[in-house]
């Protein structure tokens, strides 16, 4: 199967599976917390993101979760999604939407039909269950490896991890990310998660989409058996390809070039498998988000990397 078969098989796939949300609640009823008082109101976007991430030989297992929080003058529009991916196979097993109440805590994330949460001090999240008639799926987050800032104050945690499937364990590293925007200003960009086997992992990530005025710059951080604290913080990623997406009449890159201002990080990247959807809107061009697994080279002055993860795309 060519790749621009598979994405359209995937597209019509996730269309199917998602189903209609739930219709928003009035203010008070499902007994979350209001907001008093009145003043300027300015909603913002909250996305809180886990990639779990294992290499399989020659391909990677992933289980993303990607949890959203939206605040609307009202109620506080909420979003989980969640994803098996294993080489071309990709498999969305969850995705719901629904509206509570305003809260004074938008960012805390909640629990959802079989989508249950290990919760532990601080609200910080140890575990991610989903549970469905017989079938499981667990992520339990363990040690924490790496721990990075955006330029606009998100963060990106890399901890070890295990996920179990059934009576499978399998281990690897989790991405958790976080970050937050307002409506009605830039949003947050493309990210990537990429592995080196044991040896190295990187996070890249974009300071704004793309198509806007003024292009995107990427921050970049890896770490890797050398006791440096591998960052660069201009990075340009352009798209060396790009294949026709038509549910959202745009395009979609399929392989990248990676080049930091100071020469330090340069790759080249290629999608092997993605999960695209398209989103509502008045069109002609509608929203887009592609989960896509990409392989490639990364270098750096400490040496060269192959590496396979997660690229996502999204145009909103």
């Amino acid at each position: 199967m060519t790749f621009r078969a598979s994405l359209t098989l995937l597209a019509v796939a996730v269309v199917a599976a998602c189903g209609e949300p739930d219709q928003a609640p009035s203010a008070g009823s499902d007994g979350a917390e209001a907001v008093e008082g009145g003043g300027n109101f300015t909603p913002r976007v909250y996305e809180r993101n886990f990639v779990f991430v294992s290499p399989e030989g020659d391909s990677v297992f992933f289980v993303p979760w990607f949890m959203q929080t939206v605040e609307e003058s009202d109620s506080v529009m909420r979003e989980a999604r969640g994803w098996l991916a294993r080489g071309e196979d990709w498999e969305g097993f969850f995705a719901e939407r629904w509206w509570t109440p305003p809260t004074r805590e938008p960012t805390r994330i909640l629990p959802r039909g079989g989508l249950q949460l290990l919760v532990g001090e601080g609200d910080a999240i140890d575990g991610i269950l989903f549970e469905e008639g017989r079938r499981t799926l667990e992520v339990i987050m363990g040690d924490a490896v790496a721990s990075w800032t955006g330029a606009r104050g998100g963060s990106f945690d890399v901890v070890r991890g295990s996920a179990f499937l059934a009576d499978r364990r399998v281990d690897g590293l989790i991405l958790e990310m976080t970050r937050a925007s307002a409506t009605d200003g830039p949003r947050g960009g493309d990210w990537a998660f990429l592995l080196s086997g044991d040896s190295a992992h990187f996070v890249l990530a974009a300071d704004a989409e793309h198509g806007g005025e003024v292009e995107p710059v990427y921050r970049a951080w890896g770490d890797d058996a050398s006791d440096d604290e591998l960052q660069w913080p201009d990075v340009h990623i352009a798209w060396t390809r790009t294949e026709a997406f038509p549910p959202a009449r745009r395009d979609v890159p399929v392989s990248w070039r990676v080049t930091s201002e100071d020469g330090e990080l340069t790759g080249e990247l290629e999608a092997t498998s993605a999960e695209l959807q398209s989103g509502e809107g008045p069109g002609p061009l509608l929203p887009v988000r592609g989960l896509f697994v990409v392989v490639g080279t990364l270098t750096t002055e400490d040496g060269r990397f192959p590496v396979q993860g997660l690229f996502v795309h999204e145009r909103r």
